[in-house]
Parts: structure tokens; C-alpha cells; sequence
């Protein structure tokens, strides 16, 4: 075996040191990585990527649903299984239902209506809920002017317009709309403000908006079409309305007997 000089002794030493300045770099490498990754993660976060497709993005207005692909025209609910369904105010104090007749409504006339409450309740501390969305889209196919006048060219007043093909599909977008139901509530506002007040935003919205509308409170009856089940359940509705006598009753006004073929009286047997 070979003799071992000093300097292979102290070489050894110095490798099995145990230095206090590893694991301190160790500890600090990650943390400075980590904030090095959220800082790009935060603007990769607002920076849109390149793509070819539409953002997904929507509102109460104007969803986030592809306007090329057409819609159709489609009728409003109509409860006739007994439904109350949108009839009542859930979350707020107070509510604006309509009272008239379906129909369909559109995203510029919401718009105006929840700026009229707006403007009118302006100051005061409420929410307003939307209970309808624009999710339908309307599509108009018109007949287009052909008339083209030349630089100095006065109109005559006469138009020619283009002959439009009879089918379906040929219409262009444009505007979105919802379908209202009659009966149902399409705003509600809870806060601390007086009914008087909220009273008159809904009858300024009213006038904005097509058909006739009511004022409700939270806890009024619901509603089955048009009529109001206060004091009425919906086993009354689903009744008959027309009585039927028992046949007890009518064996003992009748003079003759049942049979199954009708009633034989006393006068039809005598020779």
C-alpha cells in the first residue's frame, strides 16, 4: 500500500468540509425562478395570443355566440302545463312583470330601459337584476336600393329595387333580441330606497319598452298565464269548470229509466 503524503491528507479534509454558503444558493435559486414565472405569467395573462377564433366573451346584451349561424325565428313559452315559472320576484324587493302578451324584445330597448333606471335612481344605493338575457339573434333580409346617382345627378324621385328570392337563409345579422314570456318579471332592485321612487323608475321604463307592464312586490302571487293565483290553487284551475250532475239526480228528474242506449220514458213503451 502506498504511503500517504500530507497534502493527500488535507486534500481529503477539504473535501468532506461541510461549507454553510450551499445550501443558502440552493434555497435562492428556486424563489428567484418562481418570481421569474409569475412575472411572465402575468403578462402572457394580458397579452392575447394569436388565434384565428373570436374571444369568448358576452353580456346581458350580447352573447358570446357566432352570429353567422342563423337562428330560428321561435315562439315565447307558453305555460300551458301550469307553470309559474319567472313569475315572481326572487331576489330583489320590488319588480317590473309584463301583463299584456309575448312577445319579443330588443337588446337596444333593454338598454334603454336599464338607463332610464338608472338615470332616474341616480345617488341612491340599490341593485338591479336582470332576469331575461339577448340570446336570440334576428336576422333581416330587405330589398336593396339599385339606384346609383352619378356626381351632380339629382334623384327624380323614383327607386328600383332588387326582386328578392323566395327560401329561408338569406338574410344578414341584425341585432340580438330576447324572448318575454307574458307574465314574467324582467327587473328587480333591492336597497334602501323608498317604493314610491322605484315606483316611478319602472314607469319611466315601461314607457321605453314595448307592451303594457306592472309593479310587484316580493311575496305578490304568482301568475299561470294570465291569471293570478291568489286564493286559487292550481288543482282549482285544472278542475272542471262545468259541474256535472250526479246521476242520482238525474234518474230522479227524468220520469223514465237508464239504459245504455239513453233514457226510455213511461210514454215510449205504451202501445
Amino acid at each position: 500500500m502506498a504511503a500517504l503524503t500530507p497534502s493527500a491528507f488535507l486534500n481529503a479534509f477539504q473535501a468532506l468540509r461541510i461549507r454553510a454558503s450551499t445550501p443558502l444558493r440552493q434555497s435562492q435559486t428556486p424563489i428567484v425562478r418562481s418570481s421569474r414565472t409569475s412575472e411572465a405569467a402575468n403578462r402572457i395573462q394580458y397579452v392575447r395570443a394569436f388565434s384565428t377564433t373570436s374571444p369568448v366573451l358576452g353580456t346581458w346584451l350580447e352573447p358570446s355566440l357566432n352570429r353567422k349561424k342563423k337562428m330560428a325565428k321561435g315562439r315565447p313559452r307558453v305555460a300551458t302545463g301550469g307553470s309559474t315559472k319567472g313569475t315572481t320576484v326572487i331576489w330583489g324587493d320590488y319588480g317590473l312583470r309584463m301583463i299584456d302578451h309575448h312577445r319579443r324584445i330588443s337588446a337596444k330597448q333593454l338598454k334603454m330601459a336599464e338607463d332610464t333606471i338608472k338615470v332616474r335612481l341616480r345617488g341612491e344605493k340599490y341593485r338591479l337584476y336582470k332576469r331575461k338575457c339577448c340570446n336570440v339573434g334576428v336576422y333581416v333580409s330587405g330589398n336593396e336600393v339599385s339606384k346609383s346617382f352619378a356626381p351632380g345627378e339629382r334623384w327624380n324621385g323614383v327607386l328600383t329595387f332588387f326582386q328578392m328570392r323566395m327560401g329561408k337563409g338569406k338574410g344578414s345579422f341584425d341585432h340580438w333580441a330576447t324572448r318575454m314570456a307574458v307574465s314574467q318579471v324582467l327587473f328587480e332592485i333591492r336597497g334602501r330606497i323608498h317604493e314610491q321612487i322605484v315606483r316611478d323608475a319602472f314607469r319611466l321604463a315601461g314607457n321605453k319598452l314595448p307592451g303594457q307592464w306592472e309593479f310587484v312586490k316580493k311575496g305578490d302571487a304568482p301568475v299561470v298565464g294570465i291569471t293570478r293565483l291568489d286564493g286559487v290553487t292550481l288543482e282549482d284551475l285544472k278542475r272542471p269548470r262545468r259541474q256535472t250532475s250526479p246521476a242520482e239526480l238525474l234518474q230522479a228528474s227524468a220520469p223514465g229509466t237508464f239504459t245504455d242506449a239513453g233514457i226510455t220514458s213511461d210514454a215510449s213503451r205504451s202501445p
